[in-house]
């Protein structure tokens, strides 16, 4: 028998139903299982189904398939399912937001995140609770504090531990019927026209939890400082993603595993993962003693997720990696924060600069034919935020790849 835990998650998206309700599933510790969702749609799937999905799981090998059961989903929109969430929601031990961004926290009046929990805690103030923040944002946690403050005042909190989270877990929704009979998937629901499919990897980091409180889910590691791994996701796995991704669509490939047959993609992500990305974040990091921020943990980290963006049972679309080539290219973002990085610390990024190279030219629709041009076009992007002169040396290897790769 399950212990008398709840778990409530909001949003269902791929990594809410493909992480957080299915780790919390298969511990056989939660006795209720809640879902907050505002798609009608998703919501009328789910209670079709009597309360189960399925999923389709990545690994090396092949695709494994696995149902959950027992999900309770509620939409905050309608009144009645309101107070059921709210009621599942103060008693609930563990919590997970896993939304598009921090700013939809906020949106949505009565039935946004912050007031469904601000009406909830008030009900059962002294229940401990933890909340995974799951938003891809270095400051979630604090920001959702924020909000949580202002509505009930500064010691509403005590009980209640709000902690980021460092989720480098690949994962998506195919729509695409051919794909899905091709691969064989199962679809969320019998009815459902979608499949969600995730990588086998659940090795998620979070805050330092509370002394005294047992987590549910133990399978998420905790650290006490976030921010240096929170770094390598960005300078490392989410940045050399972007440099395969764009290499992979100047070569017309779809897919990223295609890429595994393209060697000097390869090494040119490994070179950018090891001795740029890798060598900075070691250097920055050492003092820490972590094994991690070594070179052998680092480069234990950047082949193991090498072997996995090309993992053929994921089917990674180039053009989801290559999407919103602006953002990437921005001055704090994945692909110029690695090469700004690397300069600090006394190396030069070639490699990361090819990455930048193909995403200018996938965000111009041609290749840059100067370097003024280049120098244009990147400070267009990065506006006022750019700081001289390490803006001309970063349009200096930008286009000095231009002309290498062309």
């Amino acid at each position: 028998m399950p212990d008398q835990r709840c778990f409530a998650g909001f949003g269902f998206g791929p990594i809410q139903s493909g992480l957080f309700l299915y780790e919390a599933f298969r511990t056989g510790r939660f006795s209720r299982l809640v879902v907050a969702e505002v798609d009608d749609r998703i919501v009328e799937l789910l209670r079709a189904s009597g309360g189960e999905y399925h999923l389709n799981i990545a690994h090396a090998q092949g695709i494994e398939k696995a149902t959950i059961r027992g999900i309770e989903v509620y939409n905050p929109h309608r009144a009645e399912d309101r107070q059921k969430l709210l009621a599942a929601i103060a008693g609930a031990d563990e919590l997970s937001t896993a939304l598009p961004s921090v700013s939809f926290f906020a949106s949505g009046g009565e039935a946004s995140v912050v007031s469904v929990l601000a009406d909830a805690l008030k009900s059962a103030p002294e229940k401990h609770r933890i909340l995974y923040a799951a938003e891809n944002h270095n400051h979630a946690a604090e920001i959702l504090a924020d909000h949580l403050t202002q509505r009930l005042g500064r010691n509403a909190l005590d009980g209640f531990q709000i902690v980021n989270t460092v989720i480098g877990k690949m994962s998506g929704v195919i729509t695409d019927p051919a794909q899905i009979r091709e691969l064989q998937l199962a679809t969320l629901t019998p009815a459902a026209d979608r499949a969600v499919l995730v990588e086998a990897f659940n090795r998620i980091l979070i805050g330092r939890i509370q002394p005294g409180i047992v987590r549910g889910i133990d399978a998420f590691i905790e650290k006490d400082d976030l921010l240096p791994f929170e770094e390598a996701k960005l300078y490392g796995h989410n940045a050399v993603h972007a440099l395969i991704g764009y290499l992979a669509h100047q070569r017309g490939l779809a897919l990223m595993s295609q890429v595994a047959a393209h060697l000097e993609i390869l090494a040119v992500a490994r070179r950018a993962f090891m001795e740029e990305s890798g060598a900075a974040l070691v250097q920055k990091y050492a003092h820490l003693n972590d094994p991690f921020f070594t070179a052998e943990g680092y480069g234990a980290y950047a082949e193991d997720l090498l072997q996995r963006m090309v993992n053929p049972n994921l089917q990674d679309l180039v053009a989801r990696v290559i999407r919103d080539p602006q953002r990437k290219l921005s001055w704090n973002d994945r692909l110029l924060g690695t090469m700004r990085l690397a300069l600090q610390y006394g190396i030069r990024p070639v490699n990361m600069a090819q990455g930048v190279a193909a995403a200018l030219a996938f965000a111009l629709g041609r290749t840059p034919e100067s370097k003024a041009e280049v120098g244009n076009a990147l400070q267009a992007i990065w506006g006022e935020t750019a700081q001289e002169p390490t803006a001309s040396e970063l349009v200096d290897l930008t286009w000095d790849a231009v002309r290498h790769c062309t």
